[in-house]
């Protein structure tokens, strides 16, 4: 809050002072009221009462009653909410609790707000001038840069996870190397070794491919935002595995 300066008062002529008793459940308070004319007069009460209204937005909330089935990823894409499920489960963490994997049929989630009277096309010119920002960023080639990006395409599809859980996963499956390949265990012995920094096999990567990566299992991005997809469906997030999956 800024600090009170000392302004001096601009001397008004005919200042009638008196005080005016206002209802406060039951309770009379009195305030003075002050009548001032020239410049200073007040505005009409009309006039007050019709910019106080402009003033305030018009806006509707939008809930969401959690059903069988229901996830946190599945609500965010079904409503399109702003930060995808992250920013849906911080809106409810006190509805939820502290497990953003565990929510029980029946709750009601707050997805947003929304202005009355907002278009669908108002709100579809948003979402590529999202994309055209997030597309202007560049990554470095390395894990770091390649976990970066993944995790903003994974933002922009609503696909949660975490770096930190990314990475453990990583190092866990690849030990960081994108051309990693699996010809030995059961899936190999099938004829589709999972491949990549997160050992995906070629039905699981095409079923989770998430659009606007590569359709190649071993570029790192596609590979980790398509496990990723995979691990939400599966397990809530990426970042609730801590071993084979």
């Amino acid at each position: 809050m800024p600090a009170r300066g000392k302004h001096r008062r601009t001397r008004v002529s005919r200042i009638a002072r008196a005080f005016v008793p206002v209802g406060t459940g039951g309770v009379a308070l009195a305030l003075p009221f002050v009548a001032v004319s020239g410049a200073h007069a007040a505005q009409p009460e009309g006039q007050v009462t019709q910019v106080a209204q402009a003033a305030v937005p018009q806006v509707e909330l939008v809930t969401h009653k959690v059903a069988k089935g229901d996830t946190l990823t599945k609500i965010a894409k079904k409503h399109g909410a702003s930060g995808g499920w992250q920013g849906l489960y911080k809106a409810n963490r006190a509805v939820i609790g502290n497990n953003p994997s565990m929510i029980k049929p029946g709750l009601t989630l707050t997805v947003g707000t929304k202005k009355a009277d907002a278009s669908p096309a108002a709100a579809k010119s948003a979402a590529p001038a999202a994309a055209t920002q997030a597309a202007a960023k560049t990554y470095s080639n390395d894990l770091d840069g390649w976990i970066k990006e993944a995790l903003d395409i994974m933002a922009q599809h609503g696909i949660p996870g975490s770096y930190d859980g990314i990475h453990r996963n990583v190092m866990r499956e690849s030990s960081g190397n994108p051309q990693a390949i699996n010809n030995w265990d059961s899936n190999a012995a099938a004829g589709t070794p999972s491949k990549g920094l997160l050992q995906t096999i070629d039905p699981t990567f095409s079923a989770y491919h998430v659009p606007g990566t590569s359709t190649d299992p071993f570029d790192p991005v596609a590979n980790i935002a398509a496990a990723c997809n995979y691990a939400a469906d599966r397990y809530g997030s990426i970042d609730n595995v801590n071993g084979p999956y």
